[in-house]
C-alpha cells in the first residue's frame, strides 16, 4: 500500500489539474464591435478524497505484498459570479445574482445605472 494510494491521489489531483486553469476563473476576454470588452469570472470549488487499504488473506507469507483495495476521486464545480464590462476606459461589474425579491433590492439594483444617466445628462448640458 505504501505507493498505490499516493498515486491514485497523485492520479486524481492530475485529472482536476487538466480540467480546471486559470482561464476558469478568468474568462478570456470578448470585444464586441464597439469598442466593450466583456470579461467572465467565475468561481471554482474543488473537492477530492481517497482511501485504501491492503487486505491480509490466510495465505499471505511475511514480507509478500498484499492485495490492495481502494479508490479516489474528484470533481469541480464551476459558479459564474460576475462580467466585467470594460468600455472607454472605465470597469463595471455586472454580477450574477439572483433577481432582486423585493422593491429595495430592486431599487439597490438601480442605483448604479441611473447615476450614470445623470452623470452623462449633466455632462452632456455642461459641454452646451
Amino acid at each position: 500500500m505504501s505507493q498505490k494510494l499516493p498515486n491514485m491521489l497523485e492520479s486524481t489531483i492530475q485529472k482536476i489539474k487538466e480540467m480546471v486553469d486559470v482561464n476558469s476563473v478568468i474568462g478570456a476576454p470578448i470585444t464586441t464591435p464597439d469598442g466593450v470588452t466583456i470579461i467572465p469570472v467565475s468561481k471554482v470549488s474543488v473537492g477530492f478524497g481517497g482511501g485504501g487499504s491492503d487486505f491480509t488473506t490466510k495465505s499471505s507469507r511475511p514480507g509478500e505484498d498484499n492485495p490492495f483495495g481502494g479508490g479516489a476521486g474528484g470533481g469541480v464545480k464551476v459558479t459564474p459570479i460576475c462580467f466585467l464590462i470594460v468600455k472607454d476606459g472605465a470597469v463595471r461589474m455586472m454580477p450574477v445574482a439572483e433577481p432582486a425579491s423585493t422593491t429595495a433590492d430592486r431599487i439597490v439594483e438601480m442605483v448604479p445605472d441611473t447615476l450614470d444617466k445623470i452623470s452623462a445628462f449633466i455632462d452632456s448640458r455642461t459641454e452646451k
